[in-house]
C-alpha cells in the first residue's frame, strides 16, 4: 500500500543538542519547515538542559525537554534541583520531562566497552519518582528510559501518580508490559531500525497505531540502508512508509495518524 509521498512529520525523540554545531546547522537547513513540523530535543544533564533551551531560542521547532538520561552515574543532589528549578525557570517553554528513566544497558556486562558490576538501582528510582511528581505538577508529559525488565516498576510508579502523558521511547519489552501500556493510553516511539530488527516490527504489530510515535534518537546509528549515515530526521518517512506497511493502512493516513497523536501528547 505505499505511495510516493512524503508527509509531515515530528521527530518525537532526538538528542541534538548532542550532534555537531556543522551537523545541527545542515539538519535544519535540510528539513522544509512544511515537511518537518518540529524535533523534540530531550535532554542529558543540566549542561543539555542548556544547550537544548538555546536551540529552541535559534529555531521554534526545537521543542525542548529538560531531565537527566539514567544511563550515567547518579547526579548530585544539586544536579537534581538545579534542573528542577531549571524546569520550572523555563516551564513554558518546556515541552516534557525527559530523557529520564533506569539504566538498562549500564547493567549489562559490556556496555561503552566497559564491565559494571551490579548497579543498585534504588538511587535512580529515587530520582525519576522525583521527576515522574515534576511532570504531574507541571502536567507536562514524561519521556521514559525504560526497557524490557525495567518497564514493570515504572509502569507502576506512574499508575501510582496518575500519569497519563507518557511516552516510552524506543520501547523493547514483554507483551505483558505493552498491554499494561495500552491500558494506559501510554505512548510508544519506533525508530528506523523498524526496518531491520524482527522485535521492533512484532511490538508495531501489536501496538494501536493511535498511540505510537516516530523518532530517531539522534545522533545513535542506525544499520540496514542507514548504515554509515548521520542520523537525520528524514529517515523518518522509511519508518512511516513501513509502519504503513505493517498496519496495512495508506501511507497519507499513517502520517495523518502519528501527526496528530504527537501534537495531541506534547500540545504542539
Amino acid at each position: 500500500m505505499n505511495e510516493a509521498v512524503k508527509g509531515p512529520i515530528i521527530d518525537s525523540h532526538i538528542h541534538l543538542d548532542m550532534y555537531h554545531p556543522s551537523e545541527q546547522k545542515k539538519i535544519l537547513a535540510d528539513c522544509r519547515k512544511d515537511i518537518v513540523k518540529a524535533m523534540i530535543s530531550v535532554s542529558f544533564h543540566l549542561k543539555s538542559c542548556y544547550e537544548n533551551l538555546r536551540l529552541s531560542r535559534m529555531d521554534a521547532r526545537i521543542k525542548p525537554a529538560f531531565g537527566y538520561h539514567p544511563e550515567q552515574p547518579v547526579p548530585s543532589d544539586e544536579e537534581i534541583q538545579n534542573i528542577l528549578s531549571f524546569m520550572n525557570e523555563h516551564k513554558d517553554t518546556m515541552a516534557a520531562v525527559g530523557e529520564v528513566g533506569l539504566p538498562y544497558y549500564m547493567r549489562q556486562k559490556h556496555y561503552m566497552r566497559q564491565k559494571h558490576p551490579e548497579l543498585d538501582l534504588a538511587p535512580y528510582l529515587e530520582i525519576l519518582e522525583v521527576f515522574v511528581r515534576e511532570a504531574a505538577k507541571l502536567d507536562k508529559p514524561v519521556i521514559l528510559h525504560a526497557v524490557y525488565e525495567d518497564a514493570d516498576p515504572v509502569i507502576s510508579m506512574l499508575e501510582r501518580s496518575s500519569i497519563q502523558k507518557a511516552h516510552f521511547h524506543w520501547f523493547k519489552g514483554s507483551s505483558k508490559a505493552l498491554q499494561r501500556m495500552v491500558e494506559n493510553g501510554y505512548y510508544i516511539s519506533v525508530t528506523p531500525d523498524i526496518l531491520y530488527e524482527e522485535e521492533i516490527i512484532t511490538m508495531a504489530e501489536a501496538y494501536p497505531l493511535e498511540r505510537i510515535l516516530v523518532e530517531t534518537d539522534g545522533p545513535w546509528k542506525f544499520e540496514g540502508m542507514f548504515k554509515g549515515k548521520m542520523t537525520h530526521p528524514e529517515m523518518i518517512h522509511e519508518t512511516v512508509n513501513k509502519l504503513a506497511e505493517i498496519k496495512n493502512e495508506s501511507v497519507r493516513d499513517v502520517y495523518k495518524v502519528i501527526l496528530n497523536n504527537t501534537r495531541e501528547l506534547y500540545s504542539i
